[in-house]
């Protein structure tokens, strides 16, 4: 069983068009079957250079391995629709051959005309009704078109259920362009069919088409291969189909955002298919297993981006709680801030270790942990505006730090336990509520609005760095 997924290379690679990918490879690999990569790149205006090597890029960091196509070649080769126009050529000349198809030299100015006379009249405009009468012989420089034989059609969607249309939709569609590449309509009909193709899996606009589709496979004798068309990804509005201007951002900007791979596969699959259960979190290996095309909605998806960020955080975790913290710090590079370099990998995995519960991208790790390197601004009003604080005068808050530095310092053994012990017996001593005292010695540490649990994070900065810090406070408030 065979699978594609037959992007074209102009520009980045969209939400939309990932998820187009994931279905074929989920299938393929439950299937034990074969994913075939593609390159649909004929329509040369539109081509943008890199574009190619970004959906390898992409498609590799999702796990998604493909068997046949660019790099990795294969028995249909090439994969790439512009080294294959002699293949079209050939198909092209079958249908001549048949009666099926023919030179058009109809230029776009008299063709405009057609529309308009229709226009004109109100009625629909069909190139059919306007065949040249004594076409030329064909050869590459002059466009292909076929020649239709309209009658109502009837097919099967995998996702849509049974289909019909008729024949006022199917018209004399252009083949091979006059720059001797083939349309997309010609073009994917071959490339299946050459490639033994069983599954088309494409986007619902192309339903439309279909019929067309049809008549293509009929005059050939081809088996026609399972459809199904994917529900349009929608705009967080729901009213419309996602588009750039509604906030989703390319595939790889979220990766450079600190999205992991499998959030984002993740996130993709459940987009407008579920297994019928309540589960949201699953690995590659479980969608593989419980992929199946009849669990596709035929409805369009909403796109959430506050839940790809809250699915990325359980993967936070669940990398970090099953593998380990090496392997979550393993994919931080990159991710920490600019002071983070003049500290060891052990000391960033400490504060990896008591940070990572609470990020939702990696790129978090760039506000969230700043103060572990690099001694804080200091910001009187984080203390004395605090929610806890603010009923305590600046001279109580000097106080009560100073209290504590006189406490800690006693501490010989500077670990998570001690720490606790003795933060435990400062709120007995200063009969001070944990939010009160907490809030005074974190914010005198970190300045921060967030860090993780108190003797944690001073574990972490160490004996030296938290006194000196809460001394820095002290003086701060005496000559503020």
């Amino acid at each position: 069983m065979k699978t594609r997924f037959a992007p074209s290379p102009t520009g980045y690679i969209h939400i939309g068009n990932v998820r187009s990918a994931i279905y074929p490879y989920l299938l393929a690999r439950q299937q034990n079957g074969t994913f075939i990569l593609r390159i649909e790149d004929t329509d040369q205006a539109r081509y943008v250079e890199g574009a190619t090597e970004l959906i390898e890029e992409t498609l590799e960091w999702l796990g998604m391995n493909w068997d046949e196509g660019p790099i990795v070649g294969g028995p249909a080769s090439p994969y790439f629709q512009s080294e294959r126009a002699e293949i079209y050529h050939a198909w092209g000349q079958k249908l001549i051959d048949m009666g099926r198809a023919y030179a058009d030299p109809t230029n776009a100015e008299t063709i405009q005309k057609y529309r308009d006379e229709c226009n004109a009249k109100k009625i629909p405009y069909l190139y059919r009704n306007f065949r040249p009468e004594n076409p030329p012989e064909w050869k590459p420089g002059i466009p292909l078109r076929f020649k239709a034989d309209p009658k109502p059609r009837t097919w099967h969607d995998e996702v849509m259920g049974d289909m019909s249309a008729g024949p006022e939709v199917q018209d004399d569609i252009v083949l091979i362009k006059a720059d001797g590449l083939p349309t997309y309509n010609f073009a994917h009909i071959v490339d299946d069919a050459e490639m033994g193709v069983d599954y088309v899996m494409r986007g619902v606009e192309y339903l439309s088409s279909t019929p067309n589709y049809l008549a293509l496979y009929e005059a050939f004798g081809l088996k026609i291969p399972k459809l199904v068309s994917l529900p349009h990804i929608l705009a967080p509005t729901g009213n419309k189909k996602l588009g750039k201007r509604d906030g989703a951002k390319s595939v790889t900007e979220y990766r450079k955002d600190g999205i992991l791979a499998e959030a984002m596969l993740n996130y993709l699959a459940c987009l407008g298919w579920n297994d019928g259960t309540e589960q949201e979190i699953y690995t590659k290996d479980e969608l593989i297993e419980r992929f199946s095309l009849p669990r596709i909605q035929n409805s369009g998806a909403r796109y959430d981006e506050t839940k790809l960020f809250w699915m990325n955080g359980q993967w936070i975790r669940k990398i970090a709680d099953e593998q380990g913290i090496e392997a979550l710090y393993a994919r931080t590079d990159g991710f920490w801030p600019e002071n983070a370099d003049a500290y060891d990998d052990n000391y960033k995995k400490r504060v990896l270790g008591i940070i990572y519960d609470r990020l939702k991208v990696l790129a978090d790790l760039r506000d969230m942990t700043g103060y572990f390197f690099t001694d804080p601004e200091i910001d009187l009003k984080m203390l004395t505006e605090n929610k806890f604080l603010k009923k305590l005068s600046e001279e109580e808050l000097s106080e009560l730090l100073q209290v504590s530095v006189r406490k800690l310092e006693a501490i010989n053994d500077w670990n998570t336990d001690t720490l606790q012990a003795a933060l435990n017996e400062l709120l007995e001593e200063t009969g001070k509520k944990p939010a009160e005292l907490f809030s005074a010695i974190r914010l005198a540490l970190s300045f921060a609005p967030f860090s993780p649990a108190l003797h944690l994070t001073m574990e972490v900065l160490g004996k030296d760095t938290s006194l000196a810090r809460i001394n820095r406070a002290v003086n701060a408030l005496e000559n503020d």
